[in-house]
């Protein structure tokens, strides 16, 4: 597709989606939302967001699958549209946004694996682009945080989730999906006077998950306190407790009620509808967001492509907040 240039940067304008009128959205490439692929962008040109693949699913604890959910949210892509009418944004006429494929990762080995997510991301960030992640397992999220301390220092977390994911081991092993963030927080790479769980809910192992949670500087938005207070006073607790700090947020897609994410590793009852998380992270818009990630989609448990649409839509406003850092 030919580029213009554009008078106010001197880049060529960012190359969009496949038009919809000249090639049903059913045909062709699975690329998310359409998009060009990170290779097929012009010599020199980066992408400013780039949507990264981690198919990766040996830190799970219960169901498996999540190695071939970005396949799934990028088929279930299809339908996304250049238009944002929630952020009243288009992130594609903005800024470059591509497709930049699956890390090739080790399916066996966890830390060679860690270290494959962390030297591909940190390629992907010091090229310029900043990366909205679709996982995968949980796991991922701590060679993410590494790659984006490394270039901002400690940074804020904001973790949807209907788990805590600050537990120690599981059976002996330090790094599962349940794990990342205890280890983050060992490594010294999260703020942790600005770091939050939200959408939790669920049986616990016992009341010291939460003190050992709250010792690592956690505060907690409940799926209930969603429920009862609402998305916006949610969302203006979270931009008081991030302030302007650079921020990463991941979402496990079981932060969902299992009506709304049926196909997923832990599924929990009593979580968010998916409208309550997308204006959630629309009422978020004024944050430094640096990075983001979606994960624990598995697609063998889901049901007409229910969870990975949700994804899809998550990423896409994940895209959207990072493209109106970046305009």
């Amino acid at each position: 597709m030919p580029s213009t240039e554009d008078g106010s940067t001197g880049r060529p304008a960012p190359i969009g989606p496949i038009d919809s009128s000249k090639t049903p959205r059913y045909a062709g490439f699975a690329t998310f939302a359409r998009l060009p692929r990170l290779d097929q962008l012009p010599v020199g040109e980066k992408a400013d967001v780039a949507v990264l693949g981690a198919p990766f699913d040996a830190g799970v604890s219960y169901r498996p699958g999540a190695r071939f959910a970005p396949a799934a949210v990028r088929e279930a892509s299809r339908l996304l549209r250049p238009y944002n009418p929630g952020l009243d944004f288009s992130p594609f006429e903005a800024v470059q946004v591509a497709d930049a494929g699956d890390i090739a990762i080790n399916p066996f080995l966890m830390n060679e694996a860690l270290e494959q997510i962390e030297a591909h991301s940190d390629e992907l960030v010091r090229a310029g682009s900043k990366l909205v992640t679709i996982g995968g397992d949980h796991t991922i999220a701590l060679p993410l945080l590494r790659t984006m301390a490394r270039r901002h220092g400690p940074v804020a977390l904001l973790h949807f989730d209907a788990h805590l994911d600050t537990w120690d081991t599981y059976f002996g092993a330090p790094y599962t999906h349940g794990t990342p963030f205890r280890r983050a927080f060992e490594e010294g790479i999260l703020d942790s006077s600005a770091v939050a769980h939200v959408g939790t809910r669920g049986p616990l192992y016992s009341k010291r998950d939460l003190s050992d949670d709250q010792r690592m500087g956690f505060g907690i938005v409940t799926s209930a306190d969603v429920m009862r207070q609402g998305v916006d006073a949610a969302a203006q607790a979270l931009r008081e407790r991030i302030g302007d700090r650079p921020v990463y947020i991941s979402i496990d897609i079981d932060v969902l009620d299992p009506a709304h994410a049926p196909g997923t590793g832990t599924p929990e009852a009593g979580g968010m509808t998916s409208r309550e998380l997308l204006e959630i992270l629309r009422g978020l818009d004024d944050l430094n967001l640096i990075g983001a990630d979606v994960v624990e989609v598995s697609p063998a448990y889901d049901h007409a492509e229910i969870t990975s649409i949700a994804a899809a839509h998550v990423a896409y406003d994940l895209v959207t907040l990072l493209a109106m850092r970046g305009r």
